[in-house]
């Protein structure tokens, strides 16, 4: 992984909004769809596709790729956003999130968009499938990076916990998670509705390597990734803080948008909101 400069950390910032947009227009044209985190994650999406992530929307399928699974993916519509921009297919196409006979659907299906490394939508999965690919990666000499991207409400599925317990057991360096923290989840905020803190503490007890970052701090990002990197006997955990519905000021912190679309109204003025927003990047000098 490159070192990250003023100006690449500018470029990213840009990114991110842009994909943000990306998100915004495409929810509301779908008139379904989760809003909040996929929000929130932008700028992990952002980072680890433009940035960190050893891949080739050229040559998808390429074997030496990193692999990034998505395990809440009712968040999709981020995934899909950054891959579009990334160049695996056209930004045009993001607006047939949702409808029927579209490659996008509601979850990730990868039958249908092959360069997904898996299908997801029941929460609690996605890790044990990474855990699985992180094994395999072992057998071979390839040195690819496991990431799995995870929400905070999906750790009250038990699967997780064994996925960690077994994860620490077999040693997997080469596996790092991102929990996107929010603290929202679709019935209200997570500790009123299955309280996980101390969240740190309880991965430490399964004897994960475990980092906390500001999930919208480029810089923070890239040095939990490299910290990551150095571990040579655990798997790392970065606890990613973020703010739901992150950048438009009427969606942010409030769980009641985790599924809910905005309207076309809403998105319009979202929207113009994210430009400013874009404006004020692009003319800040470095």
């Amino acid at each position: 992984m490159e070192n990250l400069t003023p100006e690449k950390i500018k470029e990213l910032k840009i990114k991110a909004n842009n994909i943000r947009i990306s998100i915004i227009e495409m929810l509301s044209e779908a008139g379904s769809g989760h809003t909040a985190g996929a929000l929130g994650m932008a700028d992990i999406f952002t980072f680890l596709y433009f940035h960190a992530l050893k891949h080739d929307p050229k040559r998808p399928e390429w074997h030496l790729r990193d692999r990034l699974i998505l395990s809440n993916g009712h968040i999709c519509s981020v995934l899909y956003a950054t891959m579009a921009h990334c160049g695996y297919f056209e930004v045009e196409e993001l607006k047939t999130l949702r409808k029927l006979g579209s490659r996008l659907q509601g979850h990730p299906h990868r039958e249908f968009l092959p360069f997904l490394e898996t299908s997801s939508g029941p929460l609690g999965e996605g890790l044990s499938q990474s855990v699985g690919m992180a094994i395999a990666d072992k057998m071979g000499d390839d040195n690819k990076t496991i990431y799995c991207l995870t929400g905070d409400g999906e750790l009250d599925e038990g699967q997780n916990w064994e996925a960690i317990m077994f994860a620490a057991k077999e040693k997997l360096n080469n596996l790092i998670v991102f929990v996107d923290r929010n603290n929202i989840q679709i019935d209200g905020n997570t500790e009123d509705i299955m309280p996980l803190e101390n969240l740190p503490k309880k991965w430490e007890s399964f004897n994960w390597n475990v980092i906390e970052i500001d999930g919208h701090n480029f810089r923070e990002i890239f040095e939990a990734i490299s910290k990551a990197k150095l571990e040579k006997n655990k798997p790392s955990v970065i606890i990613s803080h973020t703010i739901p519905g992150c950048g438009v000021k009427e969606f942010e912190n409030n769980y009641h948008w985790h599924g809910v679309p905005p309207n076309k109204e809403q998105a319009e003025k979202a929207i113009e909101e994210l430009k400013t927003l874009g404006n004020k990047i692009i003319n800040t000098q470095q």
